[in-house]
């Protein structure tokens, strides 16, 4: 049976790098332009407590950061649509709003990557900043959307009880 590739370091470090760099757009209101120059001219491959970081896609850290800016209304609108009606989207806090953000971008405009290996890279990324509440809520919400995003992709074959493509 052949594996699936492994997102490798590279997408997994821009996928960390750009939801920092949400994050500080978030935070500061800066220049989305900005933000993506500084990242890449100063912190992008850095050595972080003596460990050296895998150098990010730079194309993929770009895109996600940009396009999380240009449809943050409607990817706050997809996730305020899966959260409970106690929840709204201005409760979660920002480093969670921009980790379903990223995530949610990636499924809605990135059918080259698979859903499986979107959900599984910002659950990770959810994992190293929070516990298990908010990780599962991360899971949750993603795996709600890939569903209604790539219902193809998600398929539970009838019968087989595993998702997956129909045999035969």
């Amino acid at each position: 049976m052949a594996r699936r590739p492994h997102p490798g370091p590279g997408r997994s470090t821009a996928r960390l790098a750009a939801v920092q760099a949400l994050y500080q757009i978030e935070l500061a209101g800066g220049d989305p332009e900005q933000v993506i120059g500084e990242f890449s001219g100063h912190r992008l491959g850095e050595t972080v407590e003596g460990i050296r970081i895998a150098r990010p896609d730079a194309g993929l850290f770009v895109a996600l950061v940009r396009g999380v800016v240009r449809s943050r209304r409607d990817l706050d609108d997809m996730i305020a649509a899966v959260l409970t009606e106690d929840w709204t989207i201005e409760r979660l806090e920002t480093l969670l709003r921009c980790i379903l953000r990223a995530g949610i971008h990636e499924l809605a405009d990135r059918p080259d990557v698979p859903a499986r290996v979107v959900i599984s890279e910002y659950v990770d990324l959810a994992d190293a900043f929070y516990g298990e509440k908010e990780t599962g809520l991360v899971n949750g919400v993603l795996d709600r959307l890939a569903r209604e995003l790539r219902p193809e992709e998600l398929a539970v074959p009838h019968g087989s009880g595993k998702p997956g493509k129909p045999a035969g």
